[in-house]
């Protein structure tokens, strides 16, 4: 494995950069890509000891599991967003492989439901248990179009200078609203009464985070449409998402450093004009990004002064999405030959999410709401040349942080004995749902090991171990500071808090912060213009 990024103290040019980011996620990368094919020299800072965010990977024994992405739809397909978008920021070095036919396997209680990739296969399997629901089926299908289908206004208007803002803002977000206001389970409940139905369609809340009752359905329409093509993986892991970026940034003069922590944004007569390193060292640029959350980016970035200035306030704001456990397994086997293909499993007690989330938060002896597992090297189709005979799978679910804060002073690795207690019993249960969706895996399992939203921190640095930045509530969609502008000169975000959760979202908001700070606001116009070209160019004979 390649090393990803340079450290810190062994960096050799730290300034005479055009712009800093903080943080090294996709969305900064991604920022990092497009500047430098306008030949622009960006410096990524980035605290962990490896760079690429919530698309690294981490090893234990003779084995690698991904922190953040486990599958993604869209990329295996030549003319979406996110295939041309990956070409463009990696000038086409990442491949993708696409997952099994059916992806994702919804189970509700005792009764299973395959996703299968395809539009039609969706919407056959839908008739096909739902007799007598196909009107209903046929209205929801078409109000994901209508939600999804207003977002590219409303994230050009996120891109706008303030004056274009208040001209043309509302009529860019007026139809966006119209779905974005309304809750999933809102929108679920003018289509039928059938809660089976209900919960099928609302299968993979897990992607985003919130069940029905409090998503918004502008996050819901996006996440079921984007796998409607299926889901696909890095081929050779997730890691290879930062190997392929970090080149195209490193060819026009950046730079990535790792075990770069930045102290704060330096802001001097209400501009941005650097940063203060954790090393003391003050670095200067013309612009300074942060791609590292929009509570961190305000909340810890900037002096107490700053923040009463520009009238942060994070209590008025969305609060952070809810946090979670991991469970990473190794296995000296084949999956395949034991049976086990590489779908994704979506596992609820019932039909009711809302409840399920309700009662287990409320009683944690409750069942797990959602347990997601998912086989991480079945996707990949080098992972036989690197982890010959071996197999991953991971297992995730919802997990407060307040249920781990007693130890969140203690340094990892060395939080005690009730720590590890705690952890054993958590995983041990998540084995048990495992087994019970796998009985041939039990007695098979070589070495195991859970994170809590305490890693998550403790890595990633979010206070409350959320991924999933802001909770997609329908609140969250009518923040005005959610936009790669801020209120301090030369300040700016990115990152999947000023679009949405998850790949695409943080794709996206690389692509609006640097069309910002450029006034290119066709850029994705362009950019689709100039993969399209490269792209007929490599069919032609030499």
């Amino acid at each position: 494995m390649a090393t990803i990024g340079t450290p810190w103290k062994r960096l050799e040019k730290k300034t005479g950069y055009d712009a800093i980011v903080i943080g090294s996620g996709l969305g900064a990368m991604t920022f990092g890509a497009v500047m430098a094919k306008r030949g622009k020299k960006i410096l990524l800072l980035e605290k962990h000891y490896v760079a690429g965010g919530f698309t690294h990977v981490f090893k234990r024994k003779e084995y690698e599991w991904d922190v953040g992405i486990h599958y993604v739809g869209d990329v295996h397909k030549d003319f979406t967003f996110m295939s041309i978008m990956f070409d463009y920021i990696t000038d086409h070095q990442l491949k993708w492989q696409e997952m099994d036919e059916v992806y994702d396997r919804v189970v509700l209680g005792e009764n299973v439901y395959d996703f299968k990739s395809g539009k039609e296969n969706f919407i056959e399997m839908l008739y096909e248990r739902f007799p007598g629901e196909e009107d209903a089926i046929d209205e929801y299908i078409k109000a994901v179009y209508a939600a999804t289908g207003s977002n590219r206004k409303f994230f050009q208007e996120r891109a706008l200078p303030t004056i274009l803002s208040k001209l043309v803002g509302g009529l860019l977000t007026k139809n966006y609203y119209k779905w974005s206001d309304r809750t999933t389970k809102d929108v679920l409940d003018s289509l039928t009464d059938n809660e089976e139905l209900k919960a099928v369609l609302a299968g993979q809340y897990g992607d985003h985070g919130l069940p029905p009752g409090e998503s918004s359905f502008a996050i819901q329409s996006v996440v079921n449409k984007h796998y409607w093509k299926g889901g696909a993986f890095p081929v050779g892991g997730c890691q290879r998402i930062a190997e392929t970026i970090i080149p195209v940034i490193e060819k026009a003069g950046g730079a990535v450093a790792v075990r770069a922590g930045v102290d704060k944004v330096i802001v001097e007569n209400g501009k941005a004009v650097g940063v203060l390193m954790e090393d003391g060292t003050r670095i200067e640029a013309p612009m300074i990004i942060s791609g590292t959350g929009y509570l961190n980016s305000f909340g810890k970035l900037l002096d107490i002064d700053v923040r009463k200035a520009i009238g942060f306030n994070p209590e008025k704001g969305v609060p952070p999405s809810t946090s979670h456990i991991c469970l990473y397994i190794g296995l000296k086997h084949n999956l395949r030959e034991l049976g086990i293909g590489n779908t994704n499993y979506w596992v609820y007690p019932h039909n009711d999410h809302d409840r399920g989330v309700k009662e287990y938060l409320e009683d944690p002896s409750k069942p797990f709401p959602v347990t997601y597992i998912s086989f991480p090297s079945l996707k990949d189709p080098e992972w036989e040349d690197r982890y010959p005979g071996k197999s991953t799978i991971e297992m995730i679910t919802l997990a407060p942080y307040e249920w781990f804060k007693k130890w969140e002073d203690e340094r990892w690795k060395h939080r005690g004995e009730d720590y590890e207690a705690y952890k054993e019993e958590l995983s041990q249960r998540l084995l048990k749902e495992l087994y019970k969706q796998f009985p041939q895996l039990e007695g098979k399992i070589d070495y195991y090991e859970l994170s809590t939203p305490l890693s998550t921190k403790h890595f990633v640095h979010y206070d409350k171990g959320e991924i999933y930045g802001l909770d997609h509530t329908p609140a969250r969609f009518r923040m005005p500071e959610l936009r790669p502008k801020t209120p301090i000169k030369n300040y700016y975000l990115t990152g999947q808090d000023i679009v949405t959760v998850g790949i695409g979202g943080a794709l996206m908001s690389g692509v609006l912060t640097a069309a910002h700070v450029t006034t290119n606001f066709w850029m994705i116009d362009r950019i689709v213009d100039t993969v399209l070209k490269d792209r007929e160019k490599a069919k032609q004979p030499a």
